[in-house]
């Protein structure tokens, strides 16, 4: 078993990671500002450090004997980097660069990152985008992705710093914050409970890869203490849903009607975006169990009942 330091371990993705791998065994400690008055995962007993990506020497302080790190903290959405295209390079880049620095003074083991395997691919003609593919990101949010990925590349090289970036596809479940503009399936089902529109760009046929976020903490947490192959993995489903696809899936679920209105694609939009997880699917087993219907109505469901 390993000490994991989850650097936002409060939020969506990161309160996910804190709980499984604390279901695995694993000694956990996380990193973040605790915007929320209860702490998001439902592990208890985890040492929570309350602090700021910003303040190196806390983070510093917070790696002591720690053997991988997790970088779970973006300082943007992908529609926050589209309204603000310098946020990343003023806020992201080089809070990421400092995390990855402080990791080598503090002589961890390994630092993974979540980067995004739904934007990173960018617009091209490929049916499912493998690790080998080329990225050609064309959103502020992707280039920064690609940027921290870049900087992992410099410190492994340099300094010999174990890392991995992982590129997630399009994860969704129940902490997403659909009240905050944070997922479309989160989005739709917020809007679907208040009787409200939700925006189609389009005619609906933009292509995604949504994967449960226990079914991304699983493939994540396969990785945890163990040797790897590979620099850059995939975690996705491997399955594509279109937008009118997953729309009539949330309809069946909640047995109400989904409200639209239509507008213009963005040109930073990618119109198709699936991965090919063998990489991942080969090395370390991690299958992804829990169908798009399934996972839907367990949101739905955790939604009404009021559950977190």
């Amino acid at each position: 078993m390993t000490s994991a330091l989850v650097v936002g371990g409060n939020g969506f993705l990161g309160s996910h990671l804190v709980d499984r791998l604390s279901a695995d065994g694993h000694e956990v400690v996380v990193f973040d500002r605790f915007s929320t008055p209860v702490p998001r995962y439902d592990t208890a007993g985890v040492r929570a450090i309350r602090g700021d990506l910003s303040d190196t020497e806390a983070v510093r302080a917070a790696m002591r004997g720690v053997d991988e790190v997790y970088h779970f903290v973006s300082p943007t959405t992908p529609a926050t980097a589209a309204a603000d295209p310098l946020a990343d390079i003023r806020d992201g880049l080089p809070r990421s660069a400092a995390l990855m620095q402080a990791a080598v003074d503090a002589e961890v083991g390994r630092l993974i990152f979540a980067s995004s395997g739904g934007t990173i691919y960018g617009d091209q003609r490929v049916e499912a985008f493998s690790e080998r593919d080329v990225p050609e990101p064309i959103s502020p949010y992707a280039v920064g992705k690609l940027a921290v990925e870049g900087y992992l590349r410099y410190f492994r090289r340099t300094h010999g710093l174990d890392t991995i970036a992982l590129r997630i596809s399009n994860p969704y479940g129940y902490r997403q914050e659909g009240a905050r503009g944070q997922g479309i399936i989160a989005i739709a089902l917020h809007a679907v409970a208040a009787g409200r529109p939700i925006t189609v760009f389009g005619d609906g046929s933009m292509v995604r890869d949504y994967i449960a976020v226990e079914d991304v903490a699983a493939g994540i947490a396969a990785i945890a203490g163990r040797e790897h192959q590979h620099e850059v993995y995939n975690i996705g489903s491997g399955r594509g849903t279109s937008l009118t696809e997953l729309l009539a899936v949330i309809e069946r679920t909640t047995g109400r009607p989904v409200i639209t209105e239509s507008a213009a694609v963005p040109p930073s939009f990618v119109r198709r975006s699936v991965l090919d997880i063998s990489r991942i699917v080969g090395e370390f087993g991690v299958v992804p169990t829990i169908s798009l219907e399934d996972g839907v109505a367990d949101v739905w469901r955790r939604s009404t009942q009021g559950q977190r």
